[in-house]
């Protein structure tokens, strides 16, 4: 009728997909490094079916959406204590980051044989440090903005998913026992990136694109931050990973601290 508003906001339902299994999560060898790295027990990646067309645009209201569904939030684990628990509070806000994800390929790292961070047998090249005996040029790299190879990547490629994947099993959890080389952390990227992103072919260009979105998320109670801790920690993180044609979205985390020391 004439003179009322109407607003129409898109509703998204969820349903679990428990038998959707990632790879890696199965993997014995994966499940090792992550134990030596301070992660096992703490990393976490859950699938789950949408009924409505996924817009970027749209993230936020997806993203809403998405955690305060009951067959979410009946599945969902946060971490607290040491412990998975549930989320006992009514989601009632979301933050949102997108996260720029078009690499199909481990050529991004290139960079790193042929700067000085590690040596053509492979091995990491350590460097002094005050508090970090064992410190090395890789995790500076990744750490510190006064890094001689700081520059080696900019920020358009520190921001790809996949190289934010490569630095979080880099830097790893509270008791991470560090790799020599730097093959282990190269391969369990790769695998990771490959279940969790989804590629097809242009059909124009016949060239291999990334058609997931990955989006950055945290969510908070009436309390405040809930999910996926109440602390903020740079190694505690959530990404939604969104593939719009199977109309799937897997939940993708980690909480810094001691990690599992059992298979």
């Amino acid at each position: 009728m004439a003179g009322e508003k109407w607003t129409f906001e898109q509703t998204f339902s969820f349903n679990n997909l428990p038998s959707k299994k990632l790879s890696f999560l199965q993997d014995r060898d994966v499940s090792k490094l992550l134990m030596k790295w301070s992660m096992l027990g703490r990393m976490s990646a859950q699938s789950y079916s949408f009924d409505q067309c996924f817009h970027p645009y749209n993230s936020e209201a997806f993203t809403l959406c998405f955690f305060r569904d009951p067959n979410v939030t009946s599945s969902l684990r946060k971490m607290e204590a040491g412990a998975w628990v549930p989320l006992d509070k009514p989601v009632v806000s979301v933050g949102v980051e997108p996260v720029q994800c078009t690499k199909v390929s481990m050529e991004l790292f290139d960079p790193i044989y042929s700067c000085g961070i590690v040596r053509p047998s492979g091995h990491v090249v350590k460097c002094f440090h005050d508090v970090y005996s064992d410190y090395d040029e890789l995790r500076q790299m990744l750490q510190e903005e006064d890094s001689e190879h700081h520059c080696v990547f900019g920020k358009e490629e520190r921001g790809e998913f996949l190289f934010r994947l490569f630095k979080h099993l880099c830097v790893g959890g509270e008791l991470c026992q560090y790799e020599d080389t730097i093959d282990a952390y190269i391969s369990t990227t790769k695998q990771i990136y490959k279940d969790l992103i989804s590629v097809q072919k242009d059909p124009e260009t016949k060239k291999i694109i990334v058609v997931s979105t990955v989006l950055k998320v945290c969510a908070y109670d009436e309390s405040g931050r809930c999910y996926p801790e109440n602390q903020e920690e740079e190694q505690t993180f959530a990404y939604l990973i969104v593939d719009p044609f199977k109309r799937h979205a897997t939940l993708f985390s980690h909480c810094y601290g001691v990690g599992s020391f059992t298979l």
